[in-house]
């Protein structure tokens, strides 16, 4: 940011860049909706019995929160530009070209999040949980039951899937090191828990499929900060 510019100045352009993406997520909610049925069939396509509503409400729901997700995996680039952009004045060229790369791995990364907790995470829980009530009780699924465990399992994974690429930017321009990821291990370990307790269905299976990514990820992040700030080093880059 530019220094030289107010502190009014920055929270000025700081609200427009936040409207801006408003926008951009609104235009995206508006063009999933035309295609959330489709969206919808697709993810109950192995279910072998339609859900139940409960009320005509579950059915605006369920639409909505679909395109919702998907106008928020949609709106991730223009999110990430415009936190770049705000942030560029701060920036020299070559930090500016070398970060300007991270926003589209921010969007693949989500995508790759929500692929990974859909088609591996989220089928087994289900598969162990039927197998535990087959036996004692007829399945049936409602809607807002069944979406409400699906998007708060796989939105969570999808999002942390962002860690890695957030930790290389922020070390690449110096604001994050290695040395600190490393020592704060512990304390965000305990913090990765409490937020797969938190976000994650209340089961402990969940809980543990969701620990798991969440502390790989983390280590990934330290192994990612230490080979950006070593070529950082390299160029004579680093800020330590």
């Amino acid at each position: 940011m530019d220094m030289h510019k107010s502190v009014v100045e920055h929270m000025e352009e700081f609200r427009t860049r936040f409207i801006v993406c408003g926008i951009g997520f609104l235009v995206f909610f508006i063009f999933s909706l035309l295609f959330v049925k489709d969206i919808y069939q697709y993810l109950v396509k192995d279910l072998d019995q339609k859900l139940t509503i409960l009320s005509p409400g579950d059915v605006i729901w369920v639409n909505m929160a679909i395109a919702a997700i998907a106008a928020l995996a949609l709106t991730i680039p223009l999110i990430a530009y415009q936190v770049w952009k705000f942030m560029t004045p701060a920036m020299t060229e070559d930090e500016k070209k070398a970060t300007l790369a991270f926003i589209p791995g921010l969007f693949f990364l989500f995508i790759i999040g929500l692929c990974f907790s859909f088609y591996l995470i989220f089928p087994t829980i289900m598969s162990f949980m039927v197998e535990l009530a087959e036996d004692e009780f007829q399945i049936m699924y409602t809607v807002s039951g069944y979406f409400t465990f699906m998007f708060r399992l796989t939105v969570p994974i999808a999002i942390v899937f962002e860690i890695p690429a957030v930790v290389m930017f922020l070390t690449r321009l110096g604001i994050l090191k290695p040395q600190l990821l490393r020592k704060s291990r512990k304390y965000a370990y305990f913090i990765l828990v409490l937020l797969s307790v938190v976000l994650s269905p209340p089961d402990f299976l969940s809980d543990v499929l969701l620990i798991l990514p969440l502390i790989l990820l983390y280590e990934i992040s330290i192994l990612l900060s230490v080979w950006v700030n070593r070529k950082q080093i390299q160029k004579g880059l680093s800020w330590s």
